[in-house]
């Protein structure tokens, strides 16, 4: 009977010092009706870690000390939302907490300005960016007196919430570690100069995310690399009807978030391609990421940091770094890409075109969607054709085909190919493979058994 009390007085005591868990901001509409009369603004930072994974804790307790989950020496996210107008919370926002602490063991801060964000003055909310990053400017001054640094700071904004992330950025004069804005804001922002929105020169490396640049986003490259999934504009799987409701609005608009949690979720490498516009990527105009060497093609997502030098170096020669790649419209969203390289030997094949398949390891048949101009293949020049599958091959046989664009078809004509190579540009790690010395009939499409690139070529 003593134990038992015993043990009922832990748990009441336990329970007496445990503390409830922060909330984000719970508004409604109603909240967007009262901000017409009586606007407020209010900022509350909630701080979860690994050890507090489920439960937002203060990052200041009530005496101003530091909260002890707080490691200044582990990397600390920043996670900053948008424009509320209905005060509700972000769907995205648990899973995206999740996903990253899966990732590495790090401290996340959300900020939650949902009282300021939640109105029906869309450029009310704008103002208020302001307010919000003068006030993380205050807190941040007192973690760096508890140790932490500037450079372990990745600010993640979505929406207003990158330009907020930009604004905070511009306090420090550009020495946060890294902001990813996720499709900033477009209305009020486009056009305005670099002390007026998010920009490359706001952290040590930016990248950004446009998904919406025809909506609710802005379409002017910010960045040290600015990515255009589809193009920017209108991401597949979203609705095309305004009869959808809500998601016709934001889905585009969201999207930049799901894709960068994409990108943590699987082993899939989000790759792109870098490019002067859409229209030139999609006929097959930019088919490599040479200018990158050894790095490979650029990574959409928490990966992109890698590339942070060489798009530094790439500035500092005023190079704009916008790239391109396509995806899925359901999660995880990813795609494949190859490059298909042909060297001809001798005869010039003139304006026509190749289509290429892959045979998997079962015999099944993997149809690509190729970026492609007319080709010319003139003597021993290479040629390169990018290719986009929906699923990751193993590779079997390659069949390949070569057309005629004009009426001057020759069902006799012969092309001998010096060398094949087909090389993936999502796993670079992975080796080429190759097909040396075979002929080609024109109109007759031949199936391939590739083997491993000679040294040299690699």
């Amino acid at each position: 009977m003593r134990v038992y009390i015993f043990l009922c007085l832990m748990c009441w005591a336990r329970s007496e010092n445990k503390r409830p868990c922060l909330k984000f901001s719970q508004l409604s509409i109603k909240d967007s009706f009262r901000d017409l009369f009586n606007p407020r603004m209010e900022m509350f930072l909630m701080m979860y870690t690994r050890n507090n994974l489920n439960c937002a804790e203060p990052l200041f307790e009530q005496d101003n000390s530091l909260n002890v989950n707080f490691n200044t020496n582990k990397k600390t996210i920043w996670l900053i939302h948008g424009y509320r107008p209905i005060g509700s919370t972000p769907t995205w926002l648990q899973n995206f907490l999740r996903i990253l602490l899966n990732q590495d063991d790090m401290n996340i801060i959300v900020v939650d300005w949902n009282r300021g964000a939640t109105t029906f003055i869309y450029n009310r909310a704008v103002k208020n960016t302001r307010k919000v990053a003068v006030s993380l400017s205050e807190y941040i001054q007192r973690l760096l007196k508890h140790g932490a640094t500037l450079d372990s700071f990745h600010f993640i904004g979505m929406s207003l919430g990158a330009h907020i992330s930009g604004f905070v950025g511009k306090i420090f004069h550009g020495q946060l570690g890294r902001i990813t804005g996720l499709d900033p804001a477009g209305p009020k922002f486009s056009g305005k100069p670099s002390n007026g929105r998010l920009d490359y020169t706001d952290a040590k490396f930016v990248d950004v995310i446009h998904s919406d640049t025809n909506g609710l986003g802005i379409k002017e490259p910010l960045g040290h690399i600015d990515f255009y999934p589809n193009g920017g504009k209108t991401q597949p799987g979203c609705p095309k009807s305004i009869f959808s409701g809500v998601q016709f609005i934001k889905c585009d608009h969201q999207r930049a978030v799901y894709l960068f949690m994409a990108t943590l979720e699987t082993n899939c490498n989000f790759i792109s391609l870098p490019c002067y516009s859409y229209g030139d990527y999609k006929t097959g105009s930019c088919v490599d990421c040479d200018d990158f060497k050894k790095k490979s093609c650029p990574r959409l997502g928490y990966q992109a940091e890698l590339w942070k030098d060489i798009l530094k170096e790439r500035l500092e020669k005023s190079l704009r770094t916008t790239v391109f790649l396509d995806t899925t419209g359901t999660n995880p969203f990813c795609t494949y890409y190859f490059v298909l390289s042909i060297i001809v030997l001798n005869n010039t094949m003139k304006d026509g075109y190749i289509t290429f398949k892959l045979l998997n390891h079962l015999g099944v048949i993997e149809k690509p969607r190729l970026y492609e101009k007319n080709k010319s293949f003139y003597k021993r020049q290479e040629v390169k054709i990018l290719a986009q599958f929906l699923n990751d091959v193993n590779i079997s046989r390659i069949g390949l085909a070569y057309y005629q664009s004009s009426n001057q078809q020759c069902s006799t004509c012969k092309y001998s190919i010096q060398r094949l190579m087909l090389k993936s540009l999502t796993y670079p790690e992975r080796p080429p493979l190759c097909k040396y010395d075979f002929v080609l009939k024109e109109n007759e499409e031949v199936f391939l058994s590739p083997c491993a690139c000679t040294s040299e070529e690699v």
